[in-house]
């Protein structure tokens, strides 16, 4: 217990040179890799942003790694989110990387396997259609798990209006 306020003025030093220099080196490599680098695109964007948070962390508090090691560690994770975001353009890396969207309601129809593969409650549901300030189920065109965990709501007031197949190209239907 003792030690939860033991400090010197060298450790304060050291913990905020290295807090400065990591925040530089992670605006200059999110500038170079551009804004996907925190986006909530996929299970693998998460990662980053995950690794990066804990990368920063280490370096800053922990004694052993150092700065050019945190600094070097943030180029490794840059690389390698650059490199799944090029890769991402083979269907095969993409099916083998992300999520696939799935369709929670088709219209009115509400796929209850569907919500099940989600693990999401009618109840979430109900609130997203509140959220998307739907009145009426009729209004809706169809609601989809995304990839990142958001859940979508397709909806129109125009009860003639029909949904462009476009939006829904790559979402799992069952």
């Amino acid at each position: 217990m003792e030690k939860w306020f033991e400090a010197s003025w060298t450790s304060i030093l050291a913990i905020f040179l290295t807090a400065g220099g990591i925040y530089m080196a992670i605006i200059i490599f999110t500038r170079i890799a551009g804004k996907r680098s925190f986006s909530k695109m996929s299970s693998f964007d998460f990662a980053m942003t995950v690794a990066v948070g804990s990368i920063l962390a280490t370096t800053i508090l922990s004694a052993s790694v150092s700065l050019i090691h945190g600094i070097v560690g943030l180029a490794a994770v840059y690389i390698l989110q650059i490199s799944a975001a090029i890769l991402r353009r083979f269907s095969w890396f993409q099916e083998a990387i992300d999520n696939s969207p799935l369709l929670l309601m088709d219209g009115k129809k509400i796929l209850h396997e569907n919500l099940k593969k989600a693990r999401v409650t009618e109840g979430d549901l109900r609130s997203k259609l509140r959220e998307a300030n739907v009145l009426d189920l009729s209004q809706v065109r169809a609601v989809v798990f995304e990839t990142t965990g958001d859940i979508s709501v397709l909806h129109t007031s125009n009860k003639d209006q029909e949904l462009e197949a476009w939006l829904t190209k790559d979402v799992i239907n069952k």
